[in-house]
């Protein structure tokens, strides 16, 4: 059961009394990386005390703009930023963590910065121990000082009753519970001295229900003290519970800012999402297909995949022959988990057929022999022989499953050069991928045209089904246009079943036949792509009422 919103009369005279004094002010920042302005003219206002929520999809700026709060190096080393920061009032410079930390705003991360080696007690004061003298140090320095365990186990206990955290001090860290460990950061920000703002970046991504109620709880806690507290989160159950206002981000701009008791789920998700859907691909030919709902290209059944941060938890899914299917959600939700399961670059569970044919997932490479083509997220590690030049990497999957670039003499068979020199030069052409020549090594290329090579790759194996996973990321929106119309030539003239995996909802919206939401590792819903703002906010938020698997207006 979520928590519900505090009625104390005190809590709300104290937020009335503060509404004008706010602890942190962060007016018209900036920000720009290479020529792209990520944050554009974006205000944060946080009341001491004051739960506030910092919402927005993948992309909106809300990495950047804790970054800027927190003066991170990436921030610094490129060029800094534009706008003011006030915190109490008085207009500061924060150029380093440690600005930020003597300033006393502190972090709770979503990916832990725990020591498993290290105590409760160690994690907590490290970095702050308490020493006292002893003989050698009188000669030495502090540095030969003895740690005062007991001093520092007193903070301890301290910080993890204000949590409510019922834990010995002096166990280790290694094999506590995912919830403990989230726990003990909490607690170790809050032993730091001075402490004014603590964000809370996506703390209960990784809690099991239970778990993200007690934090909830702690976080109530805290702010009771007149702690701020940024809270960055996708969920809106737990904004409309625990939170006292919020401010919305959408590609770099501010949209909002919002008393959590004037709003409603759906407004919450409707500014999130919200955005005039301007077609990414101009459509050129007719489309003249006709998709048959009982011919089924891909069928997921309790499908499950163990890939860390993007677990697929059970699900049931049937793509069609010849559409284009997009998958959407937010990062770290199990969209990403999919393909890579299909594909056995991860280990997977369940049915998985393809065309009819149960696949083996156990198989790396099974797929492949199924005319089954992936483009992977993860260029770099997966996509690509870096060393590698353009033209071997477009040719050497197709050489090695399909025997093609291969021409047979007697009982040999040898390269042929030509033809594949043809075909690499081709996809070059086609995809406008900007090099040197074919013969240019993969790893000098940019991103944007390092994902074309994985992509050309892909088509050279000529596949029936093409998953491609962010396929437009780190490219302009010139080459965004002509990839995309490019699947969905591919999609139209030849009847290719394509699956997009995207963080970009406007690109799956803009060229997509039908769109799943997943959310915690489950398939929320499916959706049309001209369906409301709110529905696919909701689903993506994981805020979605229609039912697991509910397939609405399709």
């Amino acid at each position: 059961m979520l928590l519900c919103k505090s009625g104390n009369g005190k809590e709300v005279e104290r937020l009335e009394k503060d509404k004008q004094t706010y602890v942190l002010e962060m007016d018209n920042i900036a920000k720009e990386y290479s020529g792209n302005r990520v944050l554009k003219g974006v205000n944060l206002h946080i009341r001491p005390g004051e739960i506030h929520a910092l919402m927005g999809e993948n992309g909106a700026g809300k990495s950047t703009l804790m970054n800027i709060l927190f003066g991170m190096p990436v921030i610094h080393n490129t060029g800094g930023f534009e706008g003011t920061i006030k915190v109490d009032g008085k207009p500061v410079q924060i150029d380093t963590p440690l600005k930020a930390m003597e300033l006393g705003i502190g972090m709770v991360h979503q990916e832990f910065m725990l020591i498993p080696g290290f105590t409760v007690t160690e994690n907590i004061k490290i970095g702050r121990e308490i020493s006292r003298p002893n003989l050698v140090s009188r000669f030495f320095g502090r540095s030969m000082e003895t740690l005062d365990f007991e001093a520092m186990e007193r903070d301890a206990r301290k910080a993890l009753k204000t949590i409510g955290l019922q834990i010995d001090e002096y166990v280790k860290v290694a094999g506590l519970p995912v919830g403990y460990m989230q726990f003990i950061e909490i607690a170790r920000e809050l032993d730091k001295t001075g402490i004014r703002i603590l964000v809370f970046d996506e703390p209960t991504a990784v809690l099991t229900e239970s778990e993200a109620e007690r934090l909830l709880e702690a976080m109530r806690v805290i702010s009771s003290q007149g702690i701020a507290i940024i809270f960055i989160t996708h969920r809106l159950d737990e904004v409309m519970a625990v939170a006292d206002g919020m401010t919305v981000l959408r590609d770099g701009e501010f949209v909002a800012r919002k008393e959590i008791r004037e709003t409603s789920v759906v407004e919450i998700a409707e500014l999130m999402i919200g955005r005039k859907v301007e077609k990414l691909i101009d459509e050129k030919t007719e489309d003249k297909r006709t998709i048959s709902p009982d011919k089924i290209a891909v069928r997921l059944k309790n499908y499950y995949v163990d890939m860390p941060g993007e677990q697929v938890k059970g699900i049931d899914l049937d793509i069609r022959k010849g559409e284009i299917f997009g998958i959407g959600g937010l990062a770290g939700q199990g969209k990403l988990g999919i393909p890579n399961g299909i594909l056995g670059l991860y280990p997977a569970q369940g049915q998985v057929e393809i065309n009819g044919e149960p696949l083996k997932l156990d198989k790396l490479g099974d797929a492949l022999e199924h005319k089954t083509a992936f483009v992977s997220e993860d260029r770099r590690g997966v996509g690509l022989l870096l060393d590698q030049s353009i033209e071997e990497n477009i040719i050497f999957s197709a050489m090695q499953t399909n025997n093609k670039f291969l021409k047979k003499i007697g009982w040999m068979h040898l390269f042929d050069s030509a033809a594949a020199r043809v075909h690499a030069q081709k996809m070059v052409e086609t995809l406008d991928i900007r090099c040197t020549g074919i013969k240019q090594a993969a790893g000098r290329l940019s991103g944007g045209n390092q994902q074309k090579v994985c992509l050309a790759r892909a088509l050279t194996l000529e596949p029936d089904i093409l998953f491609v996973s962010e396929p437009t990321r780190g490219i302009d929106i010139g080459a965004k246009k002509l990839v995309l119309e490019y699947l969905a030539k591919l999609n139209r003239e030849q009847g290719m079943t394509v699956v997009i995996v995207s963080s970009e909802l406007v690109e799956l919206r803009s060229i997509a036949d039908r769109i799943g939401i997943v959310s915690d590792g489950k398939l929320a819903c499916i959706l049309k792509p001209d369906a409301s703002d709110a529905d696919f906010g909701l689903a993506m938020s994981g805020a979605w009422k229609g039912g697991e698997n509910n397939e609405k207006s399709v």
